[in-house]
Order: structure tokens, then sequence, then C-alpha cells
């Protein structure tokens, strides 16, 4: 089994209607995270299990590539 920390991550976001949504991939084990901004600047952090499909989803619900840099700075509330 392939160590999570070897592994590089791929990254999402998508603005809907003032809240931010940002999404971490684990493209081998299809497993993640998704940070929900609201408009006041409040987070809310889930860890997440994908499918196969989740970059086709992903692309149909018009996400687009986001930074480490920008989902991270979310993560630990820098923003």
């Amino acid at each position: 089994m392939a160590k999570d920390s070897n592994i590089v991550h791929q990254y999402f976001k998508k603005e809907i209607e003032g809240v931010k949504i940002l999404v971490k991939v684990n493209p081998i084990l299809f497993k993640g995270a998704e940070i929900t901004v609201d408009a006041n600047g409040h987070g809310e952090l889930r860890e997440l299990e994908f499918d196969q499909d989740i970059f086709e989803d992903l692309k149909a619900d018009e996400f687009e590539e986001a930074s480490p840099l920008e989902f991270n700075l979310y993560l630990n509330g820098l923003v």
C-alpha cells in the first residue's frame, strides 16, 4: 500500500454563491478532504473517500484546478 506522504495530491476549487469549496484528492488511494468556507470566512473540513470517477465528477461540477498553497492556507486558518 502506498504511503500518503509520498503521493502528490491534486487540488480543486469552486465558488458558488459566495461559498468557496476546496478539494484535496489523493489520486492513488482516492481519499481526500473538502473545505467549505462560507461568506463570513467560517470553514468546515470533511474527510472524504472518492471513487475512481472523482476527476470526471469534479470536471462535470465545473471545479477548476487549485494550488496546494491555497488549500493549506484555508486548512490552517490563515485566510
